[in-house]
């Protein structure tokens, strides 16, 4: 036997109003003001008993607003036989208005037009009974006792409920806004990261392959030689941490001391694998960098090979032949530069000797094709390292690729002379139109 539940209590303020209205109705019937004459045969107090009965309803206008409308109806009925209080009426008047507000959707569509009707068949029955235009004064009463209540109540419920929609509708921008607020804070964090990452990185590894080998070679040239280097991409990171925190304290986060930042663009691939060469070469370890979206005037390749729109540039950063890259969007530039640089990092931390390759390539009006291929394995056999990393480059080009709609993956693959490390990135890229 499932357990019964609690009988919902009446609120406070519909306490209130049946106690004053029982009180009223009291008050009316011992001081005699009454409407018409009773039915005969109706005893007086009848009246006290319909007021009675009004009142016991109006403790159900919030939890059971149609019970207490169907009682209340049942009470005037009574009272208006017994000689029609004044109070009882208005109690009526209350739990119509109450049965709409607070009754279900079905009541606040069906009782306003049901009071309607009720008003105009009671105004033609009267004046079908009385035959005297005073009857449509019974037409204004009911009105006024059953219309008016109900469209009023119907009014102030559409009101009610549009106040409730739209702070619904509030609470739900502001949860919109809390969520994207976090999810900027934490792309931001992202981006900080990856930035962050990529800049110091390539120095901090750098430093460690020099630190290792001035502690290992007795030759004081040779020391000379990784301690300057150390110096050298100190002075760089320092650089460059400091330009990242004059980003950060910039108001707007896009200018610093009032200068626009430097980004790095594809232009700087050959000073970058200028400084990786002065770095690997310690461990046999070369650069080179193939362009294929460089155009050249004679339409031939170095080398001796006759196909266009292609160029190959060494370690050293000079160019052979000279050409003009096509326009890229500068965070086309930037993601591509910044995939080159851990690319050419973790080979120096990673990779065995021998040549690391970097091509771009891209047809005209296609995606960009960026390729970085190192040798597999270290000195000490695959699954060694120079200096120990952390897997935070590899996600940070991922997710610098997704976020242009790209990809890049990284893996070990087959090369002509066994196997090599290759990092592979496609990025979405519309030419921009040159500068005029």
């Amino acid at each position: 036997m499932p357990p019964l539940s609690r009988p919902v209590r009446p609120h406070r303020d519909d306490v209130l109003i049946a106690a004053a209205g029982l009180l009223g109705g009291v008050l009316l019937w011992a001081l005699g003001l009454r409407g018409a004459p009773p039915v005969p045969g109706l005893p007086p107090w009848a009246s006290l008993v319909a007021a009675a009965v009004a009142a016991g309803a109006e403790l159900l206008r919030r939890t059971a607003p149609l019970t207490g409308l169907a009682l209340a109806t049942a009470a005037l009925a009574l009272d208006t036989c017994a000689g029609t209080l004044l109070a009882t009426v208005v109690m009526f008047t209350d739990l119509v208005y109450a049965a709409v507000l607070h009754g279900g959707p079905h009541a606040a569509r069906r009782i306003p037009p049901g009071t309607a009707l009720v008003t105009v068949l009671g105004t033609l029955i009267a004046l079908a009974v009385a035959r005297d235009p005073q009857a449509l004064f019974v037409g204004v009463f009911l009105g006024l006792i059953t219309l008016t209540p109900a469209w009023t109540g119907l009014i102030v419920r559409h009101h009610r409920d549009a106040a409730q929609a739209a702070r619904l509708r509030a609470e739900q921008i502001a949860l919109l806004a809390e969520t994207d607020r976090a999810q900027a804070v934490a792309g931001e964090r992202a981006r900080m990261a990856r930035e962050l990452h990529d800049v110091v990185a390539g120095h901090l590894s750098a430093i460690a392959l020099h630190t290792t080998a001035a502690q290992t070679l007795d030759d004081p040239a040779a020391t000379r030689e990784a301690l300057g280097v150390i110096r050298e991409n100190s002075v760089r990171g320092l650089a460059e941490m400091r330009r990242l925190i004059g980003l950060l304290r910039a108001s707007g986060g896009s200018e610093a001391d009032g200068e626009p930042p430097a980004v790095p663009t594809l232009d700087g691939l050959p000073a970058l694998l200028t400084r990786a060469r002065a770095t690997g070469a310690g461990d046999g370890l070369s650069f080179s960098l193939h362009d294929g979206r460089q155009e050249y005037e004679d339409g031939a390749r170095p080398g001796g090979s006759s196909r266009p729109g292609h160029g190959t540039r060494t370690g050293d950063g000079a160019a052979r032949p000279g050409g003009t890259p096509a326009t890229l969007p500068a965070p086309v530039e930037l993601a591509a530069y910044r995939i080159v640089q851990e690319s050419v990092t973790n080979a120096l931390k990673h990779a065995a000797p021998g040549e690391v390759t970097v091509r771009l390539d891209r047809a005209p009006g296609g995606p960009l094709l960026l390729v970085v291929t190192s040798p597999y394995g270290t000195r000490r056999g695959p699954g060694g390292a120079r200096v120990p990393g952390s897997g935070a480059g590899l996600t940070g080009m991922r997710e610098r690729a997704a976020l242009l709609g790209g990809a890049c993956d990284a893996g070990p693959a087959d090369g002509p002379d066994g196997p090599v490390w290759r990092v592979r990135a496609t990025l979405p890229a519309a030419e921009e139109a040159p500068p005029t």
